[in-house]
């Protein structure tokens, strides 16, 4: 999981000593996680966004999906995809330009093989649905139903859609559903419209002008604190109802006092309903979904980080080993240089505070350069940082005629004539000891006019000569208990001659997830979670994109 991508993951430990720490990590993006050594069995909840409340005397939304479970089997260093489902939109408009809100997103944990639940297609929580709205739509279905509207539309949506049982646990009882149904509209002549359904009953039916109250959620202390989840919202009226649990959104008769669903709750947003005959009338937004999950591990564990999070340092560990690589930059186009690898910055004994949340923060690798008239550089890739360590990103290849960019290692010079592209500086910025090495030139000589090869964590990018410049080397590490090469340089491309090797070299385990260069395509893109550079194209084609980069650390306590 690259770049910008914004898993949140806050780790919460107890116990220690014999009988381990327990762990809880919240997911409030999209993510992966990689299931750490020792540990076979899980707690998790899984709870999808709620949907939007509808505008124009519009329905609640449906709060998302509610699954949670106990002794669900993983297997160590297996990657598991955690989807997080975002929130439903707002109906906005009035009367027939009105709109209906959006289902919430999905949420789901996926990965692994048979007999876990999270084997394809894994445990999955639908989005809530939208609130119906006047003269568009009846509520819509989801993990619980959207509710009705007024008039012609006045039915709830049906929850548990799809049919999806909640295996129950902390606090949770074991269940056939998923969600309930959303409310109705009360009455063809009356204007209160009817609440979405909640992970804990169905939504309320409107009653005269009044609309109906959001379905109640259900609680789980999987956290270690009892906190609820999954609230319906409230139908609009005159007045509008009161959202599940506190955490919907409230129903509101007037455009702008909608209520949106709390956020990483999968609840609900509220309805409204029109005040007159003109203006608008906006409901409120679903909250987004949530996944946690519960485990137990050993002292001296690894935690991978492939995506952005956040990591509480728990009570008895003072220190960590770590590795911060960031991602690589992406190679330059119309026979560029090859990209840069990400910082690569390794250590032991690092001090940490328990009680602490650190921000781990895992790069994304550049984009590729295009080529023809308009061709560009390679992009740049992005920070790591975990707690006081800051690995640079790889700089980006320099395009046809470019000099390379500066970053933790430099991307290599685009080819040029008459004259030389200047590989980029690696160790940029500078720090001890260095993170990584220069770009490689490109060469003038006719008819190919070579490009230069990205820097890479072990050694400096080739100089594009006799052929086009190799990137240089990665570096090896053994924090996750196996030898692996990180942040090799990507190759440059070629106009004739041979394309430059990603890494340096032609073996794949040991290019630390370096691009090669091509002579006849596009370059190869850098692998995911390496931090390698991006290879370059041939002469009329675009440079491949960086890898994204990678924080591990091992508790040393």
């Amino acid at each position: 999981m690259a770049g910008a991508l914004s898993a949140m993951i806050a780790a919460a430990f107890s116990g220690g000593g014999s009988s381990g720490y327990t762990i809880v990590q919240t997911f409030t993006a999209t993510s992966t996680w990689t299931c750490p050594t020792g540990v076979t069995e899980v707690e998790y909840l899984v709870v999808a966004g709620g949907g939007g409340g509808g505008s124009t005397t519009g329905g609640g939304g449906g709060a998302g999906g509610f699954r949670t479970g106990t002794a669900a089997l993983v297997s160590a260093n297996t990657d598991y995809v955690i989807t997080v489902g975002a929130a439903g939109t707002a109906g906005s408009g009035f009367n027939s330009a009105g709109s209906v809100g959006g289902n919430g997103g999905t949420s789901s944990i996926v990965g692994g093989t048979s007999p876990s639940p999270f084997a394809s297609p894994g445990i999955v929580s639908a989005g809530g649905g939208g609130g119906g709205a006047f003269n568009q739509s009846n509520g819509k279905n989801g993990g619980s139903g959207g509710g009705g509207a007024y008039d012609a539309y006045p039915n709830g949506g049906s929850g548990n859609t799809p049919n999806q049982p909640s295996a129950g646990g902390n606090g949770a009882p074991a269940v056939s559903y998923q969600g309930f149904n959303g409310g109705n509209n009360g009455s063809v002549s009356q204007l209160g419209s009817g609440g979405g359904g909640g992970a804990g009953g169905v939504g309320s039916n409107g009653s005269g002008n009044t609309g109906g109250n959001g379905g109640p959620g259900q609680a789980s202390t999987i956290t270690g604190s009892s906190v609820t989840y999954a609230g319906g919202g409230a139908g609009g009226g005159n007045p509008g109802g009161s959202g599940g649990s506190g955490i919907g959104g409230n129903g509101a008769y007037n455009p702008t006092g909608a209520g949106s669903g709390a956020t990483n709750t999968g609840s609900g947003g509220g309805g409204t309903r029109n005040n007159g005959d003109s203006g608008s009338a906006t409901g409120g937004a679903g909250g987004s979904g949530i996944v946690i999950l519960k485990y137990t591990v050993a002292s001296q564990t690894v935690f991978t980080f492939k995506g952005t999070t956040t990591w509480t340092c728990p009570t008895g560990v003072t220190s960590v080993d770590y590795l911060v690589v960031a991602g690589g930059g992406g190679a330059g186009g119309q026979q560029g240089g090859g990209g840069g690898a990400g910082g690569f910055i390794a250590g032991s004994s690092l001090s940490i505070s328990a009680g602490t949340e650190y921000t781990v923060t895992v790069g994304g690798g550049g984009a590729g350069g295009v080529s023809g008239a308009g061709s560009t550089n390679g992009t740049s890739g992005s920070q790591s940082i975990f707690s006081s360590i800051t690995a640079a990103g790889g700089g980006g290849g320099g395009k046809n005629n470019t000099n390379g960019l500066a970053g933790g290692s430099g991307g290599g010079g685009g080819h040029q004539s008459p004259g030389i592209s200047t590989g980029g500086a690696g160790n940029t910025p500078s720090v001890s000891p260095s993170q990584g090495n220069n770009g490689g030139d490109s060469n003038a000589s006719a008819p190919n006019y070579y490009a230069g090869g990205g820097g890479g964590a072990g050694g400096v990018g080739q100089n594009g000569s006799p052929n086009n410049g190799n990137g240089g080397t990665a570096q090896t590490s053994a924090i996750s208990g196996s030898t692996i090469y990180y942040a090799g340089g990507g190759g440059a491309g070629s106009r004739g001659g041979t394309a430059g090797l990603g890494g340096g070299t032609s073996t794949t385990a040991n290019k630390g997830g370096g691009g090669n260069g091509s002579a006849s395509g596009a370059g190869s893109a850098g692998t995911a979670n390496t931090g390698g550079g991006g290879g370059a194209g041939a002469f009329a084609f675009d440079g491949g994109a960086g890898g994204s980069g990678i924080v591990i650390i091992k508790i040393n306590q």
